[in-house]
């Protein structure tokens, strides 16, 4: 499993080169992720600065697949659901719709919709809950994080992303700093990586708390429509370490890289369906109910001057869900799709039997492995194919030739290169959302065409709900929520 900086929890299985022809044994570096101290994540719908960190430096690798310690459940998670019976569902059963007029939603910087069709809507502090029979919404300010006010010496700096959840459920996401690094003594003191030195001097009750800032929340629909804390996502769905500081790696309770979440998306159908993923500054957490397992990655191997290896894991801003339940992972530099465990406490481990993975790479024919592609969408169609959208690099086929090789077509006929994110739909098409030119359509060998009736031209939000028939599309701009159907 994982041992350098919590980055090897994907990038034990792939021990060859990412975008190598031939598959031959590397070895691991030490993890760098794209950390920015000094500019902290963005808000949903900003883009990053294109700066890379210095080295941080490197721990002692140690056996990078120790045995797990065998699990208590001290928080079960909740029971798989089956699929319901589809129908209308209770919004407007009209092509387009926008919600922002017809409902006074106000300012709305992320959507997300739980399995009572119950909106929930972000806006900084103020998270509000459009529900079926609701003329508007109700906001209610201050929850969980965003209770003591945000900033450097609050629990968070911002929010950032909203999933739904079951009935009556959300999970909103926030961001905050880096750790210079990312390893915290527990009280014992004992010291990474044999633990078997306890020297309480160690410990800083101080840093200790670096646990509990940024990460997820998990709220809750109240009867009167307020929205109160359900839980500060905590529980590890293995017990390695403390079950109350907040998400860290789930296979080394030390680690704390984890830190602030950039996007989320909901599992809508199959076995897995009511699970959530998010990406974050440093991986793929996955989520059941209240219990998480934490975390995955594509990455590449940077050379150091001495020799050794930095393991380079990018900030995860593209989610998606395949035709067949994989997990699609896209960040900074590099592209991954995985085929997720039946189990949550196997999430974070790198055999192929638990966890096939199918792509670990960066994709060819756009630029060199160290150069970021930036990618900000990824997306499966319903013939199979694979797309990407990048910030600055516009949209891509992508080819997977082997699981450490990817080839990407350019896709022309877009106004511009700058893209926010991607939905594929049941009818086949492909959605794309971009930075100022608005929402736009590929349909199957028909081509690129824009959207009309969605105001609004900066994409910030797609989100496709295909469990209610016609299904719905929730495409949030700066100008606001419109939701489409039929697709």
């Amino acid at each position: 499993m994982r041992r350098l900086l919590g980055a090897w929890a994907v990038g034990a299985m792939v021990a060859w080169g990412c975008g190598n022809t031939t598959e031959e044994p590397r070895n691991p570096g030490a993890d760098e992720n794209p950390a920015r101290n000094e500019e902290p994540p963005p808000q949903v719908g900003q883009q990053p600065p294109d700066t890379e960190p210095p080295d941080p430096v490197d721990p002692v690798p140690t056996d990078p697949d120790p045995v797990d310690p065998v699990p208590t459940d001290p928080d079960p998670v909740d029971p798989v659901p089956t699929d319901p019976v589809v129908t209308v569902g209770p919004w407007p059963d009209e092509p387009v719709v926008n919600y922002s007029s017809r409902y006074g939603l106000g300012t709305v910087r992320a959507v997300a919709v739980d399995d009572a069709y119950n909106i929930w809507l972000l806006d900084g502090d103020r998270i509000g809950v459009l529900r079926p029979g609701d003329t508007s919404p109700r906001w209610t300010s201050g929850v969980g994080q965003a209770a003591p006010g945000f900033g450097p010496d609050k629990l968070a700096l911002g929010s950032t992303v909203i999933c739904g959840g079951s009935a009556g459920r959300a999970y909103v996401g926030y961001h905050t700093y880096e750790l210079d690094s990312a390893f915290i003594y527990s009280p014992d003191g004992s010291n990474f990586p044999a633990y078997n030195d306890p020297d309480p001097a160690r410990f800083d009750a101080v840093r200790y708390q670096e646990y509990q800032k940024g990460d997820l929340d998990v709220v809750k629909l109240q009867p009167d429509g307020s929205v109160a804390l359900e839980t500060h996502l905590s529980r590890s769905a293995r017990s390695n370490g403390p079950q109350d500081v907040g998400i860290r790696n789930t296979n080394d309770h030390h680690f704390d890289e984890d830190r602030s979440v950039l996007s989320c998306t909901k599992v809508m159908r199959g076995k897995h369906r009511g699970q959530v993923y998010i990406g974050t500054n440093h991986g793929v957490t996955r989520i059941q109910g209240t219990v998480y397992n934490s975390h995955r990655h594509p990455v590449w191997f940077k050379p150091k001057p001495d020799g050794s290896l930095s393991q380079m894991a990018g900030y995860t801003y593209a989610l998606g869900i395949a035709q067949n339940g994989d997990v699609l992972i896209g960040n900074e530099w590099s592209l991954g799709v995985v085929t997720p465990s039946e189990l949550l406490a196997d999430w974070d481990k790198t055999s192929q039997t638990l966890n096939p993975e199918k792509l670990n790479s960066y994709l060819q024919g756009l630029n060199s492995e160290p150069e970021m592609d930036l990618w900000r969408g990824i997306q499966q169609t319903t013939d199979g194919l694979y797309y990407v959208a990048s910030k600055d690099y516009g949209l891509w086929k992508m080819t997977i030739a082997r699981r450490s090789e990817a080839h990407g077509t350019r896709l022309s006929g877009l106004p511009t290169d700058r893209l926010t994110s991607l939905a594929a739909t049941d009818d086949g098409s492909l959605f794309i959302g971009t930075e100022g030119f608005g929402l736009w359509r590929m349909e199957g060998q028909k081509g690129l065409s824009h959207v009309e009736g969605v105001n609004g031209t900066v994409v910030r939000q797609l989100l496709y709900d295909p469990t209610v028939e016609p299904a719905m599309l929730y495409v949030l701009t700066n100008a606001g929520l419109t939701v489409i159907r039929g697709h």
